[in-house]
C-alpha cells in the first residue's frame, strides 16, 4: 500500500499529487477515525491553495457528522493551542517551508500534539479502503468560525517576562516570509515592549519576498537590515510559523542547532537538571550543555511529533529540532515559532547581546546536503548503506548515523520530499564539509548502481 503520510502530514504539489479529491477523501477518513459529533478546528497558512483544500477537507469531515471550526489563516501552533483547549481534533492546511506550489494536510490530536505513526496508519487504512462512516442527511456537520490568536498570544505572554522586555525596549527586525506569522508575531512582540520593524509581513501565498524556508540565502534582506539599523536581533519564521531562525546584532546568521543549544542550556540550568529530547540530527553541542548542567539528553528519530511524544513520556522540560523548531513543555508539546521568538527576545533583554551568548556555546560545524532520490529507491538505498557501514560505529534510530573520530554523519530519507538528507558534524568546518562530500558521493554512487 502506498504511504500517504510523511514525516509531517500529507504534502504534495497542488492539482498533481495534492488535489481536492485527495483532500475530500482524507477529510472523510479523518472523520471516520475520530467519530461523528466531534468538533474539528481547521486553520491554514497563507498559500494560494489554502481555501481550496480547507473547503474540501471540511466537506469530508461534515459528511461524517463532524462539526468544523474555521480559524482562518493562523500559525500552526496557534491551531494546536486552540485544539487542546477548545476542540476534539485539529487539521492544519500547510506545507510549512515547501515552495508555494506545494500544500499539505496535517492532523492534530485533542491534546494539541501531531499524530504519530500508528494513528496515521489507521487513517491511511480507512482512506485507501474507502470504508467511510457517512451519516444521514439530517446528521451532517455544521461549520462556524472562531478566533485562535488572542488565546494563543495571551498564553505566550504568561510565560514571558514582559517587564524585562519593556525595560530593555529591544529593537527587532522581523521577517514573516509572507506566511501565517504575519497575523500574530509582529503584534505579540510590540505588545511585549519591542520596537518592531517588519519584512514580508503581508500574507501572500506566492511568497514574493523569498521562499518560505528560513535558510541563510533567503534572509539576506533581514541580515542586512539587522546589522545596518542598530537592531538587537533579527527574527525569521517559516511559512506556518512553527519554526524560528535568528540573526544576531552584527548580522550573523544563527543556525537552528545553536538556538536549540542555547535554550536547552538555559532551561536545564533554571531547573537544576531535567530531561531534554531531540532527534539524532541535532548537534553534539546540545548533549554537551545538557549533561554539563546535570540534565539528561534523549535522542529520537527525526520528526517533531516523535520528539513531542517522547517528551510527554519522559516528563521532559524541553525539546526540539536543529531546524529552529523548539518545543516548550510548560507551554505546549509542539514546535512553536512565536513562543521561541518571545523567549529569545526575553533572553536578549535580560542577558545582553545574542552574539555573546552564542559565542559561549560549544562550537561544532554542521553541514547539510540533499540528494534527489525517488521514493521507491529509499529503502534499497538504506539497506545498501547498512551493509557498507555494518562494521563501523553507527546508530540506526533514523536512517544511519555513522560515528568517526572527527565527527559524525547522518544519512536519512526525507519524509516530505523525494530526497535523502545528509548531515555531517565536526569541530572543524573543513572536516564537516569533507565528511558531507564523501558521503554525498557515496549515496549518489549507490543510487546509480541500483
Amino acid at each position: 500500500m502506498t504511504e500517504l503520510f510523511g514525516t509531517n502530514g500529507v504534502r504534495g504539489t497542488i492539482n498533481k499529487d495534492m488535489d481536492t479529491d485527495l483532500a475530500l477523501q482524507l477529510g472523510k477518513a479523518i472523520g471516520t477515525w475520530i467519530g461523528k459529533d466531534k468538533e474539528v478546528a481547521i486553520g491554514t497558512d497563507t498559500r494560494a491553495s489554502n481555501y481550496m483544500l480547507k473547503n474540501a477537507v471540511s466537506s469530508g469531515l461534515m459528511a461524517t457528522g463532524c462539526d468544523v471550526i474555521d480559524l482562518g489563516e493562523v500559525p500552526t501552533p496557534a491551531l494546536q493551542f486552540y485544539t487542546k483547549g477548545l476542540a476534539d481534533f485539529g487539521v492544519a492546511i500547510t506545507a510549512s517551508h515547501n515552495p508555494p506550489e506545494f500544500n499539505g494536510i496535517k492532523c492534530v490530536n485533542d491534546d494539541g500534539t501531531e499524530l504519530i505513526g500508528w494513528m496515521e496508519e489507521e487513517i491511511e487504512d480507512i482512506y485507501f479502503s474507502k470504508d467511510f462512516d457517512l451519516v444521514g442527511w439530517d446528521e451532517v456537520g455544521k461549520k462556524k468560525s472562531d478566533d485562535a490568536l488572542d488565546l494563543y498570544s495571551a498564553a505566550i505572554k504568561e510565560k514571558i517576562d514582559e517587564e524585562a522586555i519593556r525595560k530593555a525596549e529591544p529593537k527587532v527586525i522581523l521577517d514573516c516570509a509572507n506566511g501565517a506569522g504575519c497575523h500574530l508575531t509582529p503584534y505579540l512582540l510590540r505588545e511585549l515592549g519591542c520596537e518592531v520593524v517588519t519584512l514580508n509581513a503581508q500574507p501572500d501565498g506566492f511568497f514574493p519576498g523569498h521562499n518560505s524556508e528560513p535558510i541563510k540565502e533567503n534572509l539576506q534582506d533581514l541580515i542586512r537590515l539587522t546589522s545596518e539599523t542598530d537592531a538587537d536581533l533579527g527574527i525569521a519564521h517559516d511559512g506556518d510559523a512553527d519554526r524560528t531562525i535568528f540573526i544576531d546584532e552584527d548580522g550573523g546568521y544563527i543556525h537552528g542547532d545553536r538556538t536549540l543549544t542555547l535554550v536547552a542550556e538555559k532551561l536545564v540550568k533554571e531547573n537544576k537538571g531535567g530531561t531534554v529530547v531531540t532527534p539524532v540530527s541535532s548537534s553534539s553541542s546540545v548533549a554537551d550543555v545538557v549533561e554539563e548542567n546535570g540534565g539528561e539528553l534523549i535522542y529520537t528519530a527525526v520528526g517533531s511529533p516523535i520528539v513531542a511524544r517522547r517528551m510527554i513520556e519522559e516528563n521532559a522540560i524541553f525539546g526540539g529540532e536543529e531546524n529552529g523548531g523548539l518545543i516548550f513543555a510548560d507551554h505546549q508539546f509542539c514546535r512553536d515559532g512565536s513562543m521561541t521568538a518571545a523567549k529569545i527576545v526575553e533572553m536578549v533583554a535580560k542577558e545582553g547581546k545574542l552574539s555573546d551568548m552564542i559565542e559561549e556555546l560549544p562550537q561544532y560545524f554542521l553541514e547539510k546536503r540533499g540528494v534527489e532520490c525517488p521514493d521507491e529507491l529509499k529503502d534499497p538505498l538504506l539497506e545498501r548503506l547498512k551493509e557498507i557501514y555494518s562494521e563501523t560505529d553507527h546508530d540506526d534510530t533514523d536512517g544511519l548515523k555513522i560515528y568517526y573520530d572527527e565527527g559524525w554523519v547522518l544519512i536519512r530519507a526525507s519524509g516530505t520530499e523525494p530526497k535523502y538528507r545528509i548531515y555531517s558534524e565536526a569541530t572543524d568546518e573543513i572536516k564537516a564539509e569533507r565528511l558531507a562530500d564523501e558521503h554525498q558521493t557515496k549515496v549518489e554512487d549507490i543510487l546509480k548502481s541500483i
